[in-house]
């Protein structure tokens, strides 16, 4: 994520990091469904237009990075050198996410994402925009020339990459086998 560069930029950073922190730590404390966005706000000291003017939904106290996540996996396609191919940059990044899903303390937050009904069903709606949004990425690279359904359909293998190594008990094996089946399927549709 990009560093906000002025003084009213990096305290409304502050302020939101704060509000995630708190609710993280409330939602993991007490339950996700015992914990009301009235609580986040008092406990963050801010009031609870605060926490609305910077998250949509409760769901989205939990998945805070979940546009630092779509722009990392966009920009994996747009920022990559010309000459790179695009499964070994994706590939990379889906490592890389996945490691910071699997890092040590991670383990009680899936727990809760997956006892929750609204938070399986928030991050669901996540993947689907953001596979949404690698195959907008895809597409538009006049380089890559695939049809529509082959950027739609490797953005939701990339995304489904993520989703299943973050749960599997060898992420790093589950990231290489998936990536192996999106490689030959990318290379099955070029033109």
């Amino acid at each position: 994520m990009t560093e906000p560069s002025g003084r009213r930029e990096r305290k409304k950073a502050a302020t939101r990091q704060k509000i995630a922190d708190t609710a993280l730590r409330l939602f993991l404390e007490c339950g996700y469904d015992t914990v009301g966005i009235r609580d986040v706000a008092a406990e963050a000291d801010v009031a609870v237009t605060t926490v609305f003017s910077h998250f949509a939904s409760k769901e989205a106290l939990v998945f805070e990075r979940d546009q630092d996540f779509e722009q990392r996996l966009t920009r994996a396609v747009t920022d990559r050198p010309p000459h790179e191919p695009i499964i070994p940059a994706l590939h990379r990044e889906v490592h890389a996410l996945v490691r910071h899903c699997t890092a040590e303390g991670s383990a009680p937050v899936r727990r809760m994402i997956d006892g929750s009904p609204a938070l399986r069903e928030y991050e669901e709606s996540m993947s689907l925009r953001h596979a949404h949004a690698l195959a907008a990425a895809l597409s538009a690279d006049p380089h890559l020339s695939r049809s529509t359904t082959a950027c739609r359909a490797t953005a939701r293998f990339t995304i489904d990459a993520y989703a299943l190594a973050c749960r599997a008990d060898d992420p790093g094996a589950t990231v290489d086998e998936v990536f192996r089946m999106i490689k030959a399927a990318w290379e099955a549709t070029a033109a």
